[in-house]
Formats: C-alpha cells, structure tokens, sequence
C-alpha cells in the first residue's frame, strides 16, 4: 500500500487535505520513488501536483467519471480564492535581488534583440541584420547546457553563485572592452558584422548561463508558500532591462529626441552614446557582482544531492519521448511564424521610410506600462482550466495586428511627414501587438506550469520555454534573407562600370547617392514575404495548431510524467 495526498471539499465548501489510503497498482512503485527523488532534491514545487488536479479537474471528471462536476468546480474556486502570501521582510529583500538580477539579464537582451539592429539599419542590409540575429540564438539553446549548471558547482561559494559571480564579472568586464571600442566599430563605412555577431552571441550566452542559475536561485530564495513571486520578479526585471536597453537608450541616444526635448543649442549627436551606455553597465554589473560576493550568502538547499549531468540528459531525452510532447513541440516551434516578419521588419521598414526613431520609441514608451496591465489580466484569464484558450483567441488578433501593421506601412505618407493620426494608428496597433504577445506568453506559461513534472520541474521547464524561444528565433533569419531577396531595386543611373546595379541593400543605396542616382523600386520583398508568413501562419492555426492545442489541453497532467505509461 501507499499513501498519497488528496484534495476533499467541506460542508463549508473549502478545500482540506487529508490522506487517503491508494490501491497498490503497476504505478505505485514508480509513485513512491518519484515522490522521494522530490523530497530529496529539495524541490519546493510539489504543491503543483495538487494545483494541476484542481485545474484539470473538469476535464477528467468529464473523462473518466471520477467526480461531479460541481465538485470540480468548487475545487478550482477554493484555489483561485487562496492567492500568494504577502512577502516576509527576509523575502522582500530577496525578491528584489531577484528583481536587479534579472534586470542585468534584460540589459544585453535589450541591446541585442532591439537597439543594435535599429542602429545597423542605417548602414546594412536586411540580409546582413539576419547574420546579426544569430546572436540572439543562445537564449534559444540553453537547455543544452542547463544540466551543467544544474551540476557543476563549489560547495563553499553555493550552487548558484557559482555560476552568477563569474558569469556576471566577465559580462561586466566585456561591456567595459565593448564600450571603449564600439564607437569605432559603429562608424566605419562597412562594419564587420561577423564580429559584431559573435561578440553579442557571447554576450547572450553569458545572459542565458545566468538565466539558467537564477530561475534555480529564486527557488531557494524565495520560502514555499511565495515562490509565485518569482515569476513576477522576471518579469518586472527583464522587462525593465530590455526596455532601458532599447525604447529608453534609443530615445537618449537620439539626436533629434536630445535636441528637441533636453537641449536649447542643437547638436549632430544624443545625450547618451552607446560607448558611455556599455560602460555605465559594465560598473553596476560590476557593483553588483562584488555585493554578491562579500554580502550575499547563498543559503544550502535541504538534502541537496550532487545532479549526475549524464542523468539529467536522459531526463531530457525521457521528456522529448513522452506521448503528446511531440505534437507539442512541434507547435511550440512554428506557431511564431505567422508573426515572425511583423516582429523582425516592420519596425526597421517604418524607419527606412522616414518614421522617426524618437517617435517610435516613444511609441514603445506608452506601449510600456500597457504590458504589466495586461500581463495581470493574462494571469487571471488563464487561471482556469482551459489555460490556452486566452492563446488561441491572442493568436488569431495576433495574425490580423500582422496584416493592419503591414498595411500601414504600405500607407506610409508620400511626403514623409508623420501626422498625429497616423502616429497614434502606429501607437494603437503596437500596444495592440503587445496585448495579443502577453496574453500568449501568459497563458502558454500556465500550460507548461501545468503540465511540467514537478520531480525534474527545473529541466522540464527549461526545455518547454526553450523550445518556445527558438519558434521565434530560427525562422528570423530566413525571414530577413527573404525580404532582400524578393525587393527588386535599381538605380536611375550606372554604376563606374557602365553596369546597373541594385539598390536593395544599404551599400547599394549609398553608391546611388554618391552618384547623384534614384533608387527606382520595383518590388518591396517585405510586402510578399509577410504575406506568406501571415498565411502559412493562418493555415497552421486552422488545420493543426488549434485541434492540436486542444486536444493536448484535454489530456490529465498526469499524462505528461515521466512515470506516466
């Protein structure tokens, strides 16, 4: 025999706890063992295993007539009524450790997914930004490494600080290298962008190593009954991060925003140079790093065992084999695609007609506040127990923001003055991209907290938001290689040769220019490839993605376990 805990419902109509005794079947062995790896692990999720059953509970009563749906219902009541405790003064200080930590983490995350494409446009073509975007794919691939992490560690300085303290002093130590040399960089006529690429790939693979220990952290860092803060933390830290490093360096980093707004005397040049932003970054990663090691004290998990790093590979390989993970990942890899051209060119293509890049930050500026608004309401839409159908319905505003936002380009002004209306068409149709993204990272993250085995829930989870990540960073690429090589444009005159050439690219626009030519465009790839994008993303919806999604959403966690057969 052994004993499980199980969820009942008073008189009164609150929820107990009490032990009942389970039927020794094929699976109690594997039950017990499980259980035991997750005391011993110190594991503080176990708690998700009696959540999970109340989510799902409509589902599987309706499916195999275990219990009443009134039962179910009052089930999920009494555990949506019962939110976080308030945060104790020792977890108040450490949540807003966790809050500066990630904050560092949205820092490079900012300036390479945002600021430096914005920057590179002026001088380089779509092709050559999506070489630059293959920095971004560490963020994509961590769970490769993350087992590493997981394993590897000195017992004096702690399991995590082992990795935060070195990876964050040589974070700090390369913003300070790159901010006494990318000046130089960003001037030249031609930039290297292999360079630029593999030194941001590096600088990310350090964000995402770091990213890796500190979701281990909070954890620990955090008591049992306030670990839901830490999610908050990430999200209040990563978005600070990335949105210092892109909307609010973008503006100060703008001659026209300085001018206009901080400045009585114009000058060719913004308050704040990328150089000088690198530097300042480099001193609080820095500052920070040094307090973590003379101040902080990184407490010892309880019963914390040595992680075997081949074990936790098979772990992994255990996950990718699991029924239903399959059909799962494979949504989870091309449900991006439809909007992967809007998220990757249509800001950069606003900006080459003449969109100013003030004016856009400042539209991603009011788009701020707007996403933690949005991201509250998420939490409670996809608190139920159909946690994706907030995504389904984000999905299809999702793909019609692609279509209003491609036209909008299309009906740029002629004469290249940005009026008001068309300003706040711009404004209404980001901040109602960024609702649609919200709700979908919101209510997919409910699912996969759902889902996730809570005896290897680190592992699990980190596969999932992986495998998510790279559904939005593979196809970038090709998108953006797409776009050049569908524009057809040429110059009015020849070249020194006495040949044609194009002006697609941005060395092709320059060479126009210095020859006192026009770019004559014929056809503007960006239009043809975001069209396809938004109908291969349509058709995915309707005949796999949707049946899919709920499908996997009508099957019981317990489907999802290891143990599972």
């Amino acid at each position: 025999m052994s004993k499980k805990t199980d969820a009942k419902t008073t008189s009164s109509g609150r929820t107990s706890t009490t032990t009942v005794t389970e039927k020794t079947d094929g699976h109690s062995t594997a039950i017990a063992k499980d259980m035991l790896t997750h005391k011993k692990r110190g594991d503080k999720l176990l708690r998700n295993d009696e959540r999970e059953e109340l989510m799902m509970a409509p589902r599987r009563g309706k499916d195999d007539g275990n219990e009443s749906d009134s039962t179910s219902a009052t089930l999920i009541d009494s555990e949506q009524e019962s939110g976080p405790a308030s945060l104790s003064g020792k977890d108040t200080w450490n949540f807003a450790l966790l809050v500066v930590l990630y904050l560092l983490q949205g820092v490079p995350v900012g300036l390479t997914f945002g600021s430096i494409p914005f920057l590179l446009k002026a001088k380089m073509s779509y092709s050559q930004i999506g070489i630059f975007s293959l920095a971004h794919y560490p963020y994509s691939m961590k769970f490769l490494w993350s087992p590493i992490v997981d394993a590897v560690y000195n017992k004096d300085m702690g399991r995590r600080k082992s990795w935060v303290v070195p990876i964050q002093l040589m974070t700090g130590l390369m913003f300070l290298w790159l901010g006494m040399n990318i000046e130089d960089w960003m001037a030249q006529d031609q930039i290297a962008v292999g360079t630029l690429t593999v030194v941001f790939f590096i600088l990310i693979f350090f964000c995402a190593t770091q990213d890796i220990a500190v979701d281990g952290w909070a954890l620990t860092l955090l008591s049992k009954e306030n670990l839901s803060f830490a999610s908050t933390a990430q999200t209040i830290g990563l978005n600070t991060g990335y949105f210092l490093s892109f909307t609010v360096f973008l503006a100060f980093n703008s001659a026209e925003f300085s001018n206009k707004y901080f400045r009585t005397t114009p000058l060719d040049h913004g308050l704040v140079p990328l150089g000088g932003y690198l530097k300042f970054w480099a001193m609080m990663y820095l500052a920070i790093t040094l307090w973590l090691v003379f101040m902080k004290k990184e407490d010892k998990e309880l019963d914390e065992e040595d992680i075997d790093i081949k074990s936790v590979y098979n772990i992994i390989l255990r996950i990718i084999r699991l029924p239903h993970m399959k059909s799962f990942m494979l949504v989870l890899l091309t449900a991006k695609i439809g909007f992967i051209a809007n998220d990757a060119v249509t800001a950069l293509k606003l900006l080459e007609k003449g969109f100013s890049k003030e004016d856009l930050a400042l539209a991603v500026l009011i788009d701020f506040p707007f996403q933690i608004i949005f991201g509250y309401y998420a939490v409670r839409w996809s608190s139920g127990p159909r946690p994706l159908k907030p995504w389904l319905w984000a999905f299809f505003a999702h793909l019609a923001c692609c279509v209003v936002a491609m036209l909008l380009v299309y009906g740029f002004p002629e004469d290249g003055v940005v009026t008001n209306s068309y300003f706040y068409m711009v404004l209404i149709t980001t901040v109602t991209t960024s609702f649609t993204s919200t709700v979908a990272f919101v209510s997919m993250g409910a699912f996969m907290t759902v889902i996730a085995d809570p005896v290897i829930g680190g592992t699990y989870m980190t596969l999932l938001n992986t495998l998510s990540n790279f559904g939005g960073t593979w196809p970038r690429y090709f998108v953006l290689e797409a776009v050049d090589y569908f524009t057809v444009s040429s110059c009015s005159v020849l070249d020194t040769k006495g040949e044609s050439f194009s002006c697609a690219g941005e060395p092709g626009k320059a060479l126009c220019e210095d020859l006192r030519g026009e770019c004559v465009l014929q056809q503007d790839g960006y239009y043809f490839v975001s069209s396809i994008c938004v109908l291969i993303g349509g058709l995915l919806l309707v005949f796999y993605i949707a049946p899919t999604i709920r499908y996997l959403e009508s099957l019981s966690p317990k489907k999802w376990k290891l143990e599972q057969k």
